[in-house]
């Protein structure tokens, strides 16, 4: 087991970026050398061009296997395209090398074929059958890698016993595992999930840059050579940032570009040529016409093609302007309590994902089924975090690349405004709440104090009268007695029932008014601005309680000496009460006085803050709106 260890250490120190590193400045340096020995050849005779594909394939692998490497050492991928890319350099290097020497048959044949046969199995087998996570689609392809080895082997075979018809058998067999090797790429498209299709997709759009080329034929295989760097380029981009290029948008570009370009030249055509027949005398200038002609018709043309590369690449749901005008017709026609959800199901089919859910207010609104790996986007409105959205894993679908971000972008803000009228309905169900609750905890209140004190208190009275009654005429002293007893019981009655008055509202509003009863409570003059008479009465009572408990906390708990009152009327009503105290501590928790004030504020649809003062003490801040 300690053997087995320090291997497992020393291929993991081996395997560092430093080697991937190493093998990419040394099949540069091949590529070099390789330069000048071909430019002591004469041109070749299939590409203008002085450096041959495998100079370029030599050189962009290895380049790009190092990136990948540095950023993925475990990956295999980028270790597949040093190895191939070093095996090409080295291959095109000996094979120019054999030529520029004697170009016959000879001790150095033997390397050019090795070095191709390394090349052909790590670039043009092992690679699309791992790519892009590393891995066999499944133990089934491990015949291909067999059906590879064994075409090498008759090449082989072949090459040392002079028999050419097992080189071309093993070519044949090479041949069709390369095949069957890409193929495993469509099967692994149609099989993988989202993040895979993204990744084959880049590679599969750089691919034919290099088999165009090849089936053309050697009149432009030296176009090859320029599209063979794309495709490790390709690879990188796929595994390192597959989520920041949406390759989506460049194949909807690219075809629209290309669709524009057909019909705008066959326009073009078919207009000078009508013009050429109908109008011998001015051949001439029938170009101008004719590019006029399809010029006004280029906005129109383009508009249709993206369109219908829209819904080739997306399907019907899935264009962002088609899923922005649905989901304002199911809002029209949904009302507002229903309204998150359709926003919801728009989103969830035009994504083509599991479920997309929003949690809002400490509720979850659901469409489908979000699935355990759940993607989170925050929800604003109007610079306002008004809770999260979570999206699913993707369903099975063409292309989930950069457009899904321009759907998450276009109808973000619309879930945002749904998410706020759930908070604000949920807001407003809690305030009813509160205020039914409020308003039977307040029937409790007085019953309890009806019945339990004015009621036994008038009860005792009843029975004090009957009293002085049996003892008017045979007990006069007592009976005066009792009627005195009954005058002080009355004045208690009295008293409980103006505090139980006092309690409902505070009979100096009515008296005095609201800066007047503030005065009242104060017993110091009040700074008041604005028309204070014709106030609502929830308001006054909210401003009055809110004066009278930061004036208890002043006096009880600031040692304050001066307190200031500030009333001013605008289209809120503003209070203010300062004292020069000590202020409020650090740590301060706010307790059931501040709470209190807060809440009587917050009932109204207001705010009441509680803050230090600029020269010290303390500042209670509120807004009532009218």
């Amino acid at each position: 087991m300690r053997h087995a260890g320090w291997a497992r250490r020393a291929v993991t120190r081996l395997a560092t970026p430093r080697v991937a590193i190493g093998i990419a400045t040394f099949a540069v340096v091949l590529e070099l050398a390789d330069i000048w020995v071909t430019a002591q050849l004469p041109p070749s005779p299939y590409t203008p061009l002085p450096f041959a594909p495998e100079d370029m394939a030599g050189t962009a692998f290895p380049v790009f296997g190092a990136i990948l490497v540095h950023s993925r050492p475990r990956l295999v991928i980028g270790w597949l395209l040093c190895l191939g890319g070093v095996s090409a350099a080295a291959n095109i290097l000996s094979a120019n090398l054999h030529q520029l020497l004697d170009g016959s048959p000879g001790p150095r044949w033997p390397v050019v074929n090795l070095t191709w046969n390394v090349c052909e199995l790590t670039l043009g087998v092992l690679l699309p059958l791992l790519y892009p996570v590393g891995r066999l689609l499944s133990r089934r392809w491990r015949t291909v890698v067999a059906l590879a080895v064994a075409g090498q082997a008759l090449d082989w075979a072949g090459l040392l016993a002079d028999r050419p018809e097992l080189r071309e058998a093993g070519h044949g067999t090479l041949s069709a595992s390369m095949v069957l090797a890409f193929a495993s790429l469509v099967v692994r498209f149609k099989r993988g999930d989202a993040v895979e299709r993204r990744q084959l997709l880049w590679l599969l759009v750089a691919l034919p840059g290099l088999l165009v080329p090849w089936m053309l034929g050697a009149d432009v295989w030296w176009v090859a050579s320029l599209a063979i760097p794309l495709i490790p380029a390709a690879i990188a981009v796929a595994v390192l940032r597959y989520r920041l290029f949406g390759i989506d948008t460049l194949i909807s570009r690219a075809l629209v570009g290309t669709g524009l370009a057909i019909v705008i030249t066959l326009v073009y055509v078919a207009v000078s040529a009508a013009l050429s027949v109908f109008l011998s005398e001015v051949d001439r200038i029938a170009g101008i016409p004719a590019a006029l002609f399809a010029g006004a018709f280029f906005q129109p043309m383009r508009r249709g093609l993206q369109r219908g590369v829209d819904r080739l690449l997306y399907g019907s749901t899935g264009v962002p302007g088609t899923l922005a005008r649905r989901l304002r017709h199911r809002l029209q026609h949904t009302d507002p309590v229903h309204g998150l959800l359709a926003t919801l199901d728009v989103l969830r089919e035009g994504l083509s994902v599991t479920g997309v859910a929003v949690e809002a207010d400490g509720a979850v609104t659901t469409s489908g089924v979000l699935g355990t790996a759940a993607r989170t986007v925050p929800l604003i409105w109007h610079g306002e975090p008004v809770g999260l959205l979570l999206i699913g894993p993707t369903d099975r679908r063409r292309f989930p690349a950069a457009h899904d971000e321009r759907v998450i972008a276009t109808l973000t803000p619309y879930i945002a405004d749904a998410a706020h009228a759930v908070r604000l309905t949920a807001a407003v169900q809690r305030s009813r709440e509160r205020i039914l609750t409020a308003r039977e905890e307040e029937r409790r209140r007085l019953r309890r104090d009806l019945h339990d004190g004015l009621g036994q208190s008038l009860s005792g009275m009843a029975m004090s009268i009957n009293a002085a009654r049996l003892t008017m005429h045979s007990a006069p002293d007592q009976a005066d007695r009792l009627l005195a007893g009954l005058r002080a019981g009355m004045d208690a009655v009295t008293g409980d029932i103006r505090q139980l008055v006092y309690g409902l509202r505070p009979p100096a509003l009515d008296e005095l008014g609201l800066a007047g009863a503030i005065e009242e409570l104060a017993g110091a003059p009040v700074e008041a601005s604005g028309e204070l008479t014709g106030l609502p009465a929830a308001v006054e009572v909210a401003a009055y309680r809110i004066v009278q408990e930061a004036l208890t906390n002043a006096r009880k708990h600031a040692a304050a000496t001066r307190i200031s009152v500030t009333l001013r009327r605008d289209d809120r009503l503003y209070v203010t009460v300062a004292d020069d105290g000590i202020g409020l501590p650090p740590d301060v928790r706010p307790g059931v006085g501040l709470g209190s004030m807060r809440e009587r504020a917050a009932e109204l649809g207001g705010t009441c803050a509680v803050r230090t003062g600029p020269g010290g003490g303390t500042v209670v801040h509120a807004e009532l709106p009218l």
